[in-house]
C-alpha cells in the first residue's frame, strides 16, 4: 500500500511540475506576443522582445512557440486586447505585496487576487498603497564563482559599463543596478566584457525591507505562490526576503 501511495505522490508532484511548465510557457508567450505588438518583431531593434525572448529560451519554451508568439503579435489582429496593469496590496505581517498582469479582462482578474489576498491572510488596497515602497530598477545577477570576480573588480566592471551600484551582500552573487532606461546598454556592456549574467531583467526592488517569520512568512509565501500561479500573473514582489523552506510544502 505504502508504494502504492508513493507512487501516486509521484504523478500528483509531475503533474503539478508539469501544469507549472506549461503555465511558464503560456506567460512568455503572452509576454512575447505584447512585446512584438507594441514594439515590432524584431528582436535587435525591440529590447522587451529580445529580453522575452531570452527568457524564453532559457525557460525550455520551443522555438515554434516563440515563433507563432512574435507572428500573433506583430500579424493580423486576433481581437484579443491585454491590457497590462498592477494591483497593489497587503500580505500576513504587513508586508506589501506589488503584482503585476497581463489581462484581457480587467474585472475577472481583480476578482480573483482580490478573493487569493483575503483567503490567504491578505487584502488588495488601492492604487498607490505600497507602489512607493518600491523602484524600477534593471538588475544582472552574476555568479562570484563562475564569474572569476572579486568585489573590487566587480564594481570596477559596473561602473564601467554604465551602472548606479553593485551590491555584495549575496555571497554567491553580484548584484548590478541599472536606471531602466540603460539597462539594455549596461547588459551589452557587461557581456562584451565576457560575462553572462545568470538573471537579467527589469524589476521591482523594495527600497526597504521588513523581516517576518513563523506563521506569517509561511503564509507570505504560500500567498506569494497562489498569485504567482495565476495565469494571468507576470510578476509577484514583496518587501520581505524569504527562505525556501518557510514555503508550504504541499
Amino acid at each position: 500500500m505504502s508504494g502504492h501511495s508513493k507512487w501516486h505522490n509521484r504523478i500528483h508532484r509531475k503533474s503539478r511540475q508539469d501544469a507549472k511548465r506549461g503555465a511558464v510557457f503560456s506567460k512568455l508567450g503572452k509576454e512575447i506576443l505584447i512585446a512584438a505588438r507594441t514594439g515590432g518583431g524584431d528582436p535587435v531593434a525591440n529590447p522587451r522582445l529580445k529580453l522575452a525572448m531570452e527568457r524564453a529560451r532559457e525557460a525550455g519554451v520551443p522555438a515554434e512557440n516563440v515563433r507563432r508568439a512574435v507572428e500573433r503579435g506583430t500579424g493580423a489582429d486576433d481581437g484579443t486586447r491585454y491590457e497590462e496593469l498592477t494591483y497593489e496590496g497587503y500580505g500576513p505581517g504587513g508586508v506589501a505585496v506589488l503584482v503585476e498582469v497581463q489581462t484581457d479582462n480587467r474585472n475577472r482578474t481583480a476578482g480573483e487576487l482580490r478573493h487569493i489576498f483575503a483567503r490567504n491572510g491578505g487584502n488588495l488596497g488601492e492604487s498607490g498603497c505600497v507602489a512607493w515602497m518600491f523602484e524600477k530598477k534593471g538588475l544582472l545577477l552574476l555568479d562570484r564563482r563562475s564569474s572569476g570576480l572579486t568585489e573590487e573588480t566587480a564594481l570596477e566592471l559596473a561602473l564601467e559599463a554604465g551602472a548606479e551600484d553593485m551590491r555584495a551582500d549575496d555571497p554567491a552573487s553580484f548584484e548590478i543596478l541599472t536606471a531602466p532606461e540603460d539597462f539594455e546598454a549596461v547588459r551589452q556592456a557587461v557581456e562584451a566584457r565576457g560575462h553572462h549574467p545568470a538573471v537579467a531583467e527589469l524589476t521591482m526592488l523594495p527600497k526597504n525591507l521588513v523581516d517576518v517569520t513563523g506563521k506569517d512568512a509561511e503564509q507570505v509565501a504560500h500567498l506569494v505562490e497562489l498569485l504567482d500561479d495565476h495565469d494571468d500573473v507576470s510578476n509577484v514582489y514583496t518587501n520581505t526576503e524569504l527562505d525556501d523552506a518557510e514555503a508550504v510544502a504541499e
